[in-house]
């Protein structure tokens, strides 16, 4: 194939064949950079709960978070699914169901806390993790990763790959 006859967005086209193997290193950095914004956060519900209950009694959905149960237990649960699914997540590990579990766990707290006046900055900000998130319940994980691990010594097992291979 020659090069004028690849598209313009076609990496090859630009002499960028390494492409593939970055492709891996990229998808790792990003799931890792990715996963420390919730385990990081996840423990702020622990060590800063004063401060995020006092945000939560200021939102205009508070009477309604309480009336579904005590906000203390949301902010707990929320902060210890954050903390697991995202240490999972930086691992590699059940990649796809730990970003559902973030997702699903996101999205009632933007509603709770971000739709409100003077919070449309972190409103976009959390709108951008989601997309993140379901980057990475759509693909999984790729190399480097404890799934891949798992995929390849159960291909290994089913005698697809031959040792020495």
């Amino acid at each position: 194939m020659s090069k004028s006859s690849l598209s313009y967005f076609d990496p090859r086209a630009r002499g960028l064949d390494c492409l593939p193997s970055t492709r891996f290193k990229v998808d790792a950095i990003f799931r890792i950079a990715l996963s420390l914004i919730f385990v990081i956060g996840g423990l702020g519900h622990f060590g800063r709960q004063e401060w995020m209950l006092q945000r939560l009694t200021q939102s205009p959905w508070f009477e309604w978070v309480g009336s579904l149960g005590n906000p203390i237990f949301f902010l707990e649960m929320s902060g210890l699914v954050m903390i697991v699914a995202g240490i999972s997540l930086v691992a590699g590990f059940c990649t796809r169901l730990s970003a559902l579990a973030l997702f699903v766990t996101l999205v009632p707290i933007t509603f709770v806390i971000h739709i409100a006046p003077d919070h449309t900055g972190p409103l976009f900000k959390n709108i951008a993790i989601l997309g993140a998130l379901l980057h990475f319940i759509v693909y999984g994980s790729e190399n480097y990763s404890v799934d891949r691990l798992f995929q390849m010594q159960s291909r290994f097992s089913d005698g697809e790959i031959q040792s020495g291979d």
